[in-house]
C-alpha cells in the first residue's frame, strides 16, 4: 500500500466522541512498558509486548504472572479474571505484531534516533486510524510527530514509574496533534483509573519539569560537599514530607536518565538550575548510574536491589558523641507558635525549660498554649495524663532573659529579623553561663551574624526545627566557621535525647531544606506565568507524579507568600544566580496583600474563618 498517497479524512478530528481503544501494544518491555502493560491488561484491553530481547518478553510475563497473583491474594480479582487477563496478554520481537493496534504506547530508552526508528517503521504497519504514543518524558513530541507520516495521530502519554501505583498520567499534544486524539487517550486513561492532565510539548512536561530541576541541585548540593548524601536526602524526607529523598531518588530513576532529561530541559530553557550537575556526568559515564547497576550515589546490595549497603562514604555517628557539655535545662526565647512548640518538644523530653517572652503575661499565654497541645495529645492517646501534666510543670514562663542564668542550652525563637536576634544574642552574651550553647532557629538568616554579636561565638550553633515542632522530626543543624565542636556535638546529643533527626549543614542560605525546596516552589510559579499549565494541574501532576503530600500552590499558601518571597529573595542574594530571581507573579500578589490562607488569598481564595 502506498502511504505517501494522500490520506482520507482522520476520524482523530472528530469531535464526536472516541472509539475505544481496545487493542494495545507497547513496544519496549522494560520496567515502564512492563508496568504499562500490567495496567492495561487487568483493565480489559487486549495487549501485546514487543521487545526485541526475548529475556525481556520473559521478564515482563512473569512480572505479569507475579502482580495478577498478589492481586488474586489481595481480593482485588477472583482466579478466573486472573487467567483471563493472562491470556489477554501476549509478547512478540517484530513491529508487525502492532498491525490491529488501536494505539501503540512507545517506551524504549530515551535516545531520539531510536525512537525516531520505531516511529518511522511503525508508518507501514499500523492502521491509519492508529494513535502512536510516546512515553518520552524529556525529548520533543512535536520533532517525533513532525517526522511521521501522520502527525496528527502522534501525542505523549507519559506515565509514572510505578506504572501500576502511579495515579497520574501525561496527555502530551503537539501542535500538529488532533484533538480527537488526544480526547480517546485521556478517556482511556480515566478508565485505567488514572488521573489524566493535559500538557503542552516541552521538557519534563509539569511533574519532571519541576521535580528534575529540584533533582539536580540536591546533586549539586552533594556535589560540592556541602552535605552528606545520608543528610540531603533525610532532610528532603523529613523536613518536607517526601516518600524518597532526592539522591535515593535519582539512583532510583537513574543517573543516566536523569541528565538525558536535564540536558534536554536545559537545552530548552538555558536556565543554570536545569544545567546538569557534574557529579551526573562523571557518575553515568563510570557507568554507576544506581540501583539498577547497583551504584550510583549510593551502593546496593545487587545490581537491580534497593537494599543500600555501607560503603567507604556512610558515616560513622560514634565519633559524633565526643565533647558533649552538659545540658540540663533549656531556655527558649519567643512567644509566639514555633517558640512554644519548641519548648514543649524540650519539656516532654525530661529538660527543665524556661520559656522567656518581653513580659509575664505573653509568656504565661506561650504556656497555656503548650498546655492545649498537650491536651490534644492525651485526647489522641499519643501522651498520657500524668505524662502532660509532668510536662506542662517542667515550664516555667518568664517575663524577662535574666531567667537564662544556669541553662546550659539557649534557644531564640524571635521574629526573622536580624537586628532583632543580633540584640538578642548581644543579651543572651551577657546572661546565659559561660560554656552555655547559644542557638538561633533561623530558616534563612546568617548564624554568624548572631554569633558575632555575643564574645563567644564558637558557642553559637543554628537549630533549625520545622513547623509544628512538636510533630515535625527534623532539625538542620547549622555550624559556623566559629562554631566549636562541642557545641556543635552537644546540638546533636539534645536533638537525639528529644526524639529529632538532625543533619549537619554549614551557614548558608536556606541550609537543606529551603535551598532545594524555594527555588522548586519558584518554578511552578513561573509555569503558571508563562500559562503552560493551571494551578490545580500543577498540584495534581506533583502529588499524584511525584508523591508530594501538598501541591506547590497549596503549600505557597500554608506557608505565606511574603514568607516565601522573603527566602526567596535571601536565596537570589546569596547565590546570584539568575533562576532564583523571585516569579514576578510572587511579588505582585505579595505587593497587593494577597499573602496565602492567613488573609484568606493567595494563590487561591479561601473562606474566611
Amino acid at each position: 500500500m502506498d502511504r505517501t498517497s494522500t490520506p482520507e479524512p482522520s476520524p482523530l478530528s472528530s469531535s464526536a466522541s472516541p472509539a475505544p481503544l481496545r487493542t494495545i501494544a507497547v513496544i519496549g518491555l522494560g520496567t515502564m512498558g512492563t508496568g504499562i502493560a500490567e495496567v492495561l491488561t487487568l483493565a480489559g484491553r487486549d495487549v501485546v509486548g514487543i521487545d526485541i530481547s526475548d529475556a525481556a518478553a520473559l521478564r515482563a510475563g512473569a512480572a505479569l504472572e507475579a502482580a495478577t497473583a498478589r492481586a488474586v491474594e489481595r481480593g482485588r480479582i477472583t482466579e478466573a479474571e486472573r487467567r483471563a487477563a493472562l491470556a489477554r496478554f501476549r509478547t512478540a520481537r517484530e513491529l508487525e505484531a502492532a498491525a490491529d493496534a488501536d494505539l501503540v504506547i512507545e517506551v524504549v530508552p530515551e535516545h531520539y534516533e531510536l525512537k525516531h526508528e520505531v516511529f518511522t517503521a511503525l508508518d507501514a504497519v499500523v492502521r491509519p486510524t492508529a494513535i502512536l504514543a510516546t512515553g518520552t518524558n524529556a525529548l520533543s513530541v512535536t520533532r517525533l510527530a513532525a517526522d511521521s507520516a501522520r502527525p496528527e495521530r502522534v501525542l505523549g502519554l507519559h506515565f509514572f514509574n510505578p506504572a501500576p501505583a502511579m495515579k497520574l498520567v501525561e496527555v502530551v499534544s503537539s501542535v500538529l496533534t488532533a484533538p480527537g486524539a488526544v480526547a480517546a487517550v485521556t478517556a482511556l486513561a480515566r478508565e485505567l483509573g488514572k488521573e489524566p492532565v493535559a500538557v503542552g510539548d516541552r521538557p519534563g512536561f509539569v511533574a519532571d519539569g519541576l521535580l528534575f530541576g529540584y533533582l539536580n541541585q540536591a546533586a549539586a548540593m552533594y556535589e560540592s560537599r556541602y552535605a552528606t548524601r545520608e543528610d540531603i536526602d533525610a532532610a528532603m524526607r523529613l523536613g518536607c514530607g517526601l516518600p524518597m529523598g532526592p539522591l535515593a531518588l535519582l539512583d532510583l530513576i537513574g543517573i543516566d536518565t536523569a541528565r538525558t532529561v536535564l540536558e534536554a530541559m536545559y537545552a530548552a530553557s538555558h536556565d543554570r538550575l536545569h544545567a546538569p550537575a557534574p557529579v551526573l556526568g562523571q557518575l553515568a559515564a563510570a557507568g554507576l548510574t544506581g540501583r539498577k547497576a547497583g551504584r550510583g550515589f549510593y551502593t546496593y546490595e545487587a545490581a537491580g536491589s534497593a537494599v543500600v549497603v555501607p560503603d567507604t562514604h556512610t558515616p560513622a555517628p560514634a565519633a559524633r558523641e565526643a565533647g558533649v557539655r552538659e545540658v540540663r535545662s533549656v531556655g527558649v526565647a519567643g512567644s509566639g507558635t514555633m517558640a512554644s512548640g519548641i519548648a514543649e518538644v524540650f519539656a516532654k523530653a525530661g529538660y527543665a525549660v524556661v520559656l522567656a517572652a518581653r513580659s509575664q503575661e505573653k509568656a504565661e499565654a506561650a504556656k497555656a498554649r503548650i498546655a492545649k497541645s498537650l491536651a490534644r495529645a492525651v485526647d489522641k492517646g499519643r501522651l498520657s495524663a500524668g505524662q502532660a501534666a509532668e510536662a506542662l510543670a517542667a515550664v516555667t514562663p518568664a517575663g524577662s532573659l535574666d531567667a537564662f542564668a544556669e541553662v546550659g542550652l539557649a534557644v531564640e525563637a524571635v521574629a526573622e529579623d536580624l537586628e532583632v536576634k543580633r540584640q538578642l544574642f548581644a543579651t543572651l552574651d551577657k546572661v546565659c553561663r559561660p560554656g552555655a550553647v547559644l542557638a538561633t532557629t533561623t530558616s534563612s538568616l546568617p548564624v554568624v551574624a548572631c554569633a558575632r554579636a555575643t564574645s563567644r561565638p564558637q558557642d553559637v550553633v543554628g537549630m533549625h526545627f520545622f513547623n509544628p515542632a512538636p510533630a515535625m522530626k527534623l532539625v538542620e543543624v547549622v555550624r559556623t566557621v566559629l562554631t566549636a565542636d562541642d557545641a556543635h556535638a552537644t546540638v546533636r546529643a539534645v536533638c537525639a535525647k528529644v526524639r529529632k533527626h538532625p543533619v549537619d549543614c554549614g551557614d548558608r542560605a536556606g541550609f537543606i531544606v529551603n535551598a532545594l525546596l524555594f527555588p522548586y516552589l519558584n518554578n511552578a510559579i513561573k509555569m503558571v506565568e508563562e500559562h503552560y499549565a493551571s494551578l490545580d494541574e500543577i498540584d495534581a501532576a506533583m502529588k499524584l507524579g511525584g508523591g508530594y503530600p501538598m501541591g506547590p500552590f497549596e503549600l505557597l499558601d500554608v506557608v505565606g507568600l511574603d514568607v516565601s518571597l522573603a527566602i526567596e529573595k535571601v536565596l537570589h542574594r546569596e547565590f546570584r544566580d539568575p533562576g532564583l530571581a523571585p516569579a514576578p507573579l510572587l511579588e505582585h500578589l505579595v505587593a497587593a496583600g494577597c499573602l496565602g490562607r492567613k488573609t484568606g488569598r493567595g494563590f487561591r481564595e479561601y473562606a474566611k474563618a
